[in-house]
């Protein structure tokens, strides 16, 4: 259909004649749209759901026999929500990855920042971050921050296994999206390590969790422990909740999407009334707007990942009054 003059359309005789008329030029009636663009509260897309650690890793252990780091720039498995496709929650996606005895992931930079939550790994499983090599053991989360330099290998003799998070699908829908191979293909060392702000070793962040505990205990109040991990990330916050025996959350309800790794322990967390069962290294994810709850009789301790900095910036980050 060609496309109508300015005289055409101005003598429309009719709406569907006019909405003929519009259709080539790629206009629409906004009084006639189908569904409303503005609604009351945020759609439900994304699901609350769990991923089993467990799985995973025979997955990856398969992975191992069948393909190696020179054909897979990484060997992970990626999370996706049964309501999406490729990510995990709208903003945030996360992967299983794993990597073998003398392999080495090759090095690499990209706009989207990148964590890891370790999960299972032997000494001598390492990431070089900008020219620094970081160990990799169970607990220790380690930062590759927007356009930060980063290969991972593993001198030990055991499969290293750890959870990556990004925020591709942020990057995604803003369109900011670079990647460089290195051109070395692995970073060589080239800073003396140091107290990293990229690397958050286990036995610190276990220590913090043990002094917040003492400091609710001693206020004489039963709420389960949680501290911020300062990352240097502008797009997702860090943060670990130490649940003792018995212990729960309280209910929450953010305008804000959160994945949770499960660094120990075993429990339940419902969101929205979905009730999901979960053990150490498993992965839930409460997408944004959701009431929930997590739960332990044994104790547990979680690792959150949130992209609630991004909303605070926006001015969308709220509170709800969650349904007790």
């Amino acid at each position: 259909m060609t496309s109508p003059t300015p005289q055409q359309l101005s003598q429309s005789g009719t709406l569907d004649e006019l909405y003929a008329q519009l259709s080539p030029i790629r206009m629409g009636a906004g009084w006639a749209k189908p569904t409303p663009s503005l609604w009351a509260e945020p759609k439900k897309s994304f699901q609350p759901f769990v991923w089993s650690y467990a799985q995973a890793k025979g997955a990856l252990d398969a992975a191992g026999r069948l393909i190696n780091t020179e054909l897979a720039e990484r060997r992970n498995l990626i999370l996706q929500n049964p309501a999406e496709g490729y990510a995990t929650s709208r903003t945030i996606v996360c992967a299983y990855q794993m990597i073998m005895p003398g392999e080495k992931a090759r090095s690499h930079r990209h706009t989207p920042n990148a964590l890891r939550l370790v999960v299972d790994a032997e000494p001598g499983a390492y990431t070089i971050v900008n020219g620094e090599r970081l160990s990799m053991m169970p607990g220790d989360v380690v930062l590759t921050p927007n356009w930060c330099w980063h290969g991972h290998g593993n001198d030990s003799r055991s499969n290293a296994y750890w959870l990556d998070v990004l925020d591709v699908p942020l990057v995604h829908l803003l369109e900011p999206m670079f990647f460089e191979p290195h051109p070395d293909d692995f970073e060589k060392e080239s800073v003396v390590p140091n107290a990293s702000p990229m690397h958050f070793p286990w036995g610190e962040t276990k220590a913090r969790l043990a002094e917040a505990e003492a400091r609710n205990k001693g206020r004489g109040h039963g709420e389960a422990a949680e501290i911020a991990l300062d990352a240097a990330l502008d797009t997702m916050a860090l943060s670990m909740i130490g649940l003792k025996p018995g212990q729960s959350t309280k209910m929450r309800k953010v305008m804000a999407n959160s994945v949770f790794g499960v660094v120990q322990g075993s429990g339940t967390t419902e969101a929205d009334g979905t009730r999901l069962a979960w053990s150490r290294g498993d992965v839930i994810v409460v997408p944004s707007w959701r009431d929930h709850v997590h739960k332990s009789d044994t104790g547990a301790v979680l690792f959150r990942v949130t992209d609630e900095p991004v909303m605070r910036k926006l001015g969308f980050l709220r509170e709800g009054n969650a349904v007790q």
